[in-house]
């Protein structure tokens, strides 16, 4: 019984409040001249915090658009030959229609890879095939297709395409590689193209592109933002003198055309190679940028649990400092005022505690308020019982000091 009266009245440990103010109080430079440097350091602070959760948001943004590298494809082309003369000077007697066997007839073979990007985005992983940067592709050949009643045999294969077919004279071959790209790409015809120095983009870059020529030229009507106001040359290319800025895309897409497809040239020669009969060409890529990538993510990640549990410790002893100095302000002001005049500095004292205990206790000092004894319910309290017996103790105890 007694253990449970003991813990019922043993008072409830109250959760301590985090100090958050880090500021010093005013007045303070008078007495300590560091608390200007104080104030600098907080400036540089502020300043340094905004920096760094500006570079964040960026960085953040920055990996929801799409970063790119320039990177090299390259392409090689190659052909080999079967059944030509020089081969088998016999093969003429034994030429299978059928199967195609002892036939003269030749094989290009186009491959492709993507160049290392230096040791720092070398990629150890799984390598793109070469299809998956084309979009589509084209061949031509210069043979006579009377000769041989056929077409071409596309054959896509892990790194590269093959085309075969019969024949025994040499002849060009031209490939049309169209890319993909990823965003579109779109090629700017002329004369917007020459305005804006743009032959090749994504629509949002040259749409941006545009945007800046606006800018840099003051295009955009002062009296009315959302209006452009073309300068001669866009008037003469878009024939138009005035646009609103949302009808600018739809003017763009006027000149977008896709873009032009790289075309590489090979001659198959069905003759003795003297030497070896490969082509290399290199064509530029945009490629996403992985490695730039994941060093943002480490950035972003650098700033870990740990640093941050240190940065809010060094936080919560400042606070503890800069409370430390207010108490301390407030008993040197306290002090300083008695000791400048005494009989003043009680009476403004005496004044304000009395003020106070007015508050506390109500307007006639029985620390009930009139409304409240009004209400029934008020005695019907649970403290009221014990502060019966209380006043009947003290009553008692009086009347028998008085005997």
């Amino acid at each position: 019984m007694s253990s449970a009266v003991n813990e019922a009245a043993a008072p409830t440990k109250l959760k301590r409040r985090k100090l958050v103010d880090r500021t010093l109080p005013t007045g303070l430079d008078d007495v300590a001249e560091e608390s200007a440097l104080y104030h600098e350091i907080q400036e540089m602070e502020r300043s340094l915090d905004w920096t760094i959760s500006r570079k964040r948001m960026e960085i953040q943004e920055a990996l929801g658009r799409p970063v790119k590298i320039r990177r090299k494809l390259r392409v090689f082309l190659s052909h080999s030959m079967s059944g030509q003369t020089w081969q088998e000077p016999t093969a003429n007697s034994g030429l299978n229609f059928e199967t195609g066997e002892g036939i003269p007839a030749w094989t290009l073979r186009i491959e492709g890879r993507l160049l290392d990007g230096g040791p720092q985005r070398l990629n150890k992983g799984t390598q793109r095939k070469f299809s998956s940067f084309l979009k589509s592709m084209i061949v031509e050949v210069d043979q006579d297709p009377t000769l041989y009643n056929e077409s071409n045999i596309i054959e896509p294969s892990q790194d590269g395409f093959e085309i075969k077919r019969k024949g025994d004279m040499s002849v060009k071959a031209r490939i049309i590689l169209h890319l993909e790209h990823s965003p579109e790409h779109f090629k700017v015809m002329n004369p917007l193209a020459d305005i804006i120095s743009v032959k090749e983009d994504t629509r949002v870059g040259i749409i941006a592109a545009l945007w800046n020529y606006i800018k840099m030229n003051g295009l955009q009507d002062k009296a009315h933002p959302t209006l452009i106001k073309f300068d001669p040359r866009l008037a003469q290319a878009f024939q138009i003198a005035e646009v609103p800025f949302n009808n600018i895309p739809e003017l763009v897409n006027r000149f977008l055309a896709p873009p032009d497809p790289v075309i590489l040239h090979h001659i198959i020669s069905v003759e003795q190679p003297i030497a070896p009969n490969m082509q290399a060409f290199d064509i530029d890529v945009d490629l996403d940028d992985v490695f730039l990538k994941q060093k943002m993510n480490q950035a972003l990640l650098s700033y870990s649990s740990e640093a941050q549990a240190a940065i809010s410790t060094l936080d919560d002893e400042l606070a503890q400092a800069a409370q430390s100095i207010r108490n301390s302000k407030l008993k040197r002001d306290f002090l300083t005022s008695f000791a400048e005049d005494p009989q003043k500095f009680i009476q403004t004292w005496i004044a304000s505690q009395s003020r106070d205990l007015e508050v506390i206790l109500g307007d006639d000092g029985r620390g009930v308020r009139d409304e409240d004894l009004r209400r029934s319910d008020f005695f019907r309290l649970p403290w009221v019982k014990e502060a019966v017996q209380v006043y009947e103790g003290l009553r008692s105890s009086g009347a028998l000091k008085a005997r």
